[in-house]
């Protein structure tokens, strides 16, 4: 298994010891690695500070993630810069077949995100990637998007939706 771009384990019996919000932040070698893997054109923020506490024999770490990174647009790879300043609550729960078994939880749909670990260290620095990977906008969209679109010949919604050829009888698409 290769090591997270931005590794930042914590032991599972240091937990009690922290006290305290941590803060940790990806230097720049890590924020090239991370773009590199999650598609972005630029990265140039990625910290999180963030409080870990044990609870019903899990681990919770909340917090708050702060990213400033750019996204390739769908339709031009124009950069389309955004910036992530958004809370979190992570969960990491003992896999099964780990080398500690925890009890069986159960989860509703109000939940926190969920993530498995091996009962003896957490990533936070692999998770703080993932929670801003999840918090990206998921289609990019720059501000040439729709006219590079129109000229490709795609059809934007309403002239392919269902009331298309009533646009079209009427005049309209």
């Amino acid at each position: 298994m290769t090591t997270p771009e931005f590794s930042r384990p914590v032991r599972a019996e240091q937990i009690r010891r922290i006290t305290g919000d941590v803060h940790i932040a990806a230097d720049a070698d890590e924020r090239a690695a991370l773009a590199r893997r999650f598609g972005l054109v630029t990265l140039d923020r990625l910290e999180a500070d963030y409080a870990l506490s044990e609870e019903d024999g899990a681990i919770l770490a909340r917090g708050r993630v702060r990213a400033s990174l750019a996204q390739p647009c769908v339709a031009t790879a124009e950069p389309v810069p955004e910036v992530i300043d958004s809370d979190f609550t992570l969960r990491f729960v003992v896999e099964e077949g780990s080398a500690v078994e925890g009890e069986d939880l159960e989860l509703d749909a109000e939940d926190v995100d969920t993530i498995g670990y091996d009962g003896q260290q957490i990533d936070m620095g692999e998770a703080v990637a993932e929670t801003m990977a999840l918090a990206m906008t998921p289609y990019p969209r720059s501000p040439q998007a729709d006219t590079a679109l129109k000229e490709a010949g795609v059809l934007s919604e309403e002239q392919a939706g269902p009331f298309a050829a009533l646009l079209a009888l009427k005049g309209e698409g």
